[in-house]
């Protein structure tokens, strides 16, 4: 089913806000600058896959496998949405990394 476009705004919108909170909030409490950019990667398999997490280590020739094949499936739309949040993950780093740089302390 094709995307609206006012549904695909909203959703980079959603996740580059969401992923840019989560990732300044662990910046601050874990005082590490790039950790939601690493891990984002596996946010997005975890999103994206249909696999149980387990069947990564019981069965990985079939899990890999299948993410490969949902992987190459995505839609354009979904892809975008997906890159905006590792553009909000990124934007928390960078956002931290400048306060700090400034001067501001937090926790």
């Amino acid at each position: 089913m094709p995307m609206n476009i006012v549904v695909l705004l909203i959703s980079i919108l959603l996740f580059f806000v969401l992923f840019f909170g989560i990732g300044f909030i662990l910046n601050m409490i874990l005082r590490m600058t790039w950790v939601m950019a690493v891990i984002y990667p596996i946010v997005a398999i975890l999103i994206i896959d249909k696999v149980r997490f387990v069947e990564y280590f019981t069965n990985s020739k079939y899990a890999f496998k299948e993410l490969g094949h949902r992987f190459t499936t995505l839609a354009t739309a979904d892809i975008i949405i997906l890159l905006s949040g590792l553009a909000g993950a990124i934007a928390s780093g960078i956002t931290i990394k400048l306060l700090r740089k400034n001067g501001y302390q937090m926790f």
